[in-house]
């Protein structure tokens, strides 16, 4: 989960939600890691799941990521959690909840619901005092610049 807030502090400093996602396979080997990138990649999936994943997926030559694990800083999205599903991941680690749109625990339960043909091992809350603190401070320095730059000359 370190490294995957890493990824997510690099990213903020482009001005990127705070987002980081790592991914581990079943021995420990860090396979990919990334941040948020949907912006500079005009990518409305350039979530850092999704990154993170299609970049394990290339260095295991297979759309499937069996046995593997991915930490991420926050609650996964539900396309990013279908994702998952369909990538067959066995483990989801991940920081702050969600509670607007999180799509393991908070708001759905996207692999845990038994409504899909694949469940995840979800464990929450790892690091989430850290992670949500990130991205708090995020939204508050771009509220801070949005009501600076907006202010009467």
């Amino acid at each position: 989960m370190k490294m995957a807030l890493a990824e997510a502090r690099q990213v903020a400093r482009r001005g990127e939600v705070p987002v980081g996602a790592v991914v581990v396979d079943g021995a420990g080997r860090v396979l990919a890691g990334s941040g948020n990138r949907p912006i500079e990649l005009h990518d409305p999936s350039g979530h850092a799941e999704m990154l993170a994943m299609r970049q394990a997926a290339a260095v295991l030559n297979n759309y499937r990521l069996a046995g593997c694990t991915i930490y991420v800083t926050l609650e996964p999205c539900p396309m990013c959690a279908g994702a998952m599903v369909h990538a067959r991941l066995a483990r989801v680690v991940f920081g702050a909840d969600d509670p607007k749109g999180g799509g393991l625990v908070s708001r759905y339960r996207i692999g845990s619901d038994g409504l899909l043909n694949h469940s995840l091992l979800i464990d929450g809350g790892v690091l989430a005092a850290e992670a949500t603190a990130l991205l708090r401070d995020f939204f508050r320095e771009k509220r801070r610049k949005n009501n600076n730059g907006n202010a009467p000359g």
